[in-house]
């Protein structure tokens, strides 16, 4: 398929540059450079929710007794399973 993209003249000019030091087409390199982060997105297109450490309200930091070294530990504090 055939179409136009808009670039700022900076961005082009790097992009023609990596395709030529690469010996490879600028097209090949757009190509490519999409597929790599196309592939990289989560299923469904959305972003991955972050995780919330669980924190005293009292103090900034991790409530006591928390070891970020024991995932399994941390799920269940997260989950509410504590």
């Amino acid at each position: 398929m055939r179409t136009t993209i808009l670039l700022p003249d900076s961005l082009f000019r790097e992009t023609k540059a990596a395709a030529a030091a690469s010996g490879r087409t600028v097209t090949a390199l757009i190509e490519d450079a999409l597929r790599e982060r196309l592939a990289r997105r989560s299923p469904g297109g959305k972003r991955p929710s972050r995780a919330r450490l669980p924190v005293s309200r009292r103090k900034r930091g991790l409530r006591p007794g928390i070891d970020l070294d024991d995932s399994g530990a941390l799920l269940e504090v997260m989950d509410g399973r504590e």
